[in-house]
């Protein structure tokens, strides 16, 4: 079984899931971070609102844990409507989109998180009710099926997703506001550590917010993660107050290095570096030779390797950069045809 580092988890327990709950800022003016998408929804809603009229349909895309879900609890809370949670692939068939679909009232969001794994034929389901705002039942079958048509309720669908590119261009055309969420800078994370430990009630200095804040991988979700852990290694180890030492020694614990990368990071590059020159090498490839899902990899590790500059993505595959071979104090391996 692969080793991974708990921070990085997609799974949340009931714990987390509970105090991710409590720690959801509920106004725009309390979501720290996002500022220029803070100021186009602020306008949307405060448009939609003078007009008496529900917000327009709304995709958000991004890597996981930015506040997707968050953001979509925030518009609710905004416009003062209700909104009923589900996800893409719970919906298994068009039936249980209808009992959802009916329960809302005017104005009410229907938010679906991980909408790109909607099944087709519940997502075919949903365009006449983004559209027209109505469903075509089919009753009976055979010569004695006959449609009836269920009117809707005006609402509003938001729908999230951390790969955009696998939502159908049908889908994507009936929503009106498409926006993608960005990762934080260590500032915002910083803000978002202090209030999260004001919240929770935990002791911190603001050196070692600033700790967690450096190595949380530009994500909220997994800097009050780390936040929680070194909760605990300040309790049993320290005298229960954060420090810049004790956030130093909690994420050296946590095999969390300067950059936030974690062991699975490393592996993914040294693997890239040592087993394949460096590469170009597939995703398949690198997936078995770490022991990974391939998706997991492109969801949750690629996307921050990335960015950071660790890699490199071509048409022949993935190649480590010179900044990989530094952080990891390898050589750089001649004839790679990225820096030749």
């Amino acid at each position: 079984m692969p080793q991974k580092s708990d921070i990085f988890l997609k799974s949340a327990t009931a714990e987390e899931r509970l105090a991710d709950e409590t720690l959801r800022p509920k106004k725009l003016s309390e979501f720290v971070g996002q500022e220029k998408l803070k100021k186009k929804l602020s306008t949307y809603i405060d448009a939609a609102k003078a007009r008496g009229e529900p917000i327009d349909h709304i995709i958000f895309y991004g890597p996981p844990g930015l506040g997707k879900t968050t953001l979509a609890h925030i518009i609710a809370n905004e416009i003062g409507a209700n909104i009923r949670a589900t996800a893409g692939p719970i919906l298994e068939r068009p039936a249980d989109l209808v009992g959802l679909l009916t329960s809302l009232a005017r104005g009410d969001i229907l938010f679906i998180d991980e909408i790109h794994r909607t099944p087709r034929n519940v997502e075919e389901f949903l365009y006449p009710a983004m559209e027209d705002y109505c469903l075509d039942i089919v009753i009976d079958k055979g010569p004695n099926a006959r449609t009836v048509k269920l009117n809707l309720e005006h609402f509003t669908l938001i729908g999230s997703t951390t790969r955009a590119g696998l939502i159908t261009a049908p889908l994507r055309s009936r929503f009106g506001i498409v926006e993608r969420l960005d990762y934080y800078s260590p500032e915002e994370l910083l803000d978002i550590v202090i209030r999260s430990a004001r919240i929770m009630e935990i002791d911190i200095e603001r050196d070692g917010a600033l700790e967690i804040a450096r190595r949380a991988r530009g994500t909220p979700r997994i800097a009050n993660r780390i936040l929680r852990r070194i909760r605990d290694f300040a309790q049993v180890h320290a005298d229960g107050i954060i420090t810049a030492d004790v956030a130093q020694a909690a994420l050296d614990m946590l095999e969390i290095d300067s950059e936030g990368l974690d062991e699975m990071d490393k592996r993914i590059l040294s693997t890239i570096i040592k087993n394949f020159a460096g590469g170009p090498v597939g995703i398949k490839t690198i997936a078995v030779a770490v022991g990974e899902d391939e998706g997991t990899i492109e969801e949750l590790y690629e996307p921050y390797l990335i960015q950071r500059g660790f890699l490199a993505r071509t048409q022949r595959g993935r190649i480590a950069t010179k900044l990989a071979y530094k952080h990891l104090g390898l050589s750089i391996i001649t004839g790679n045809t990225l820096f030749d």
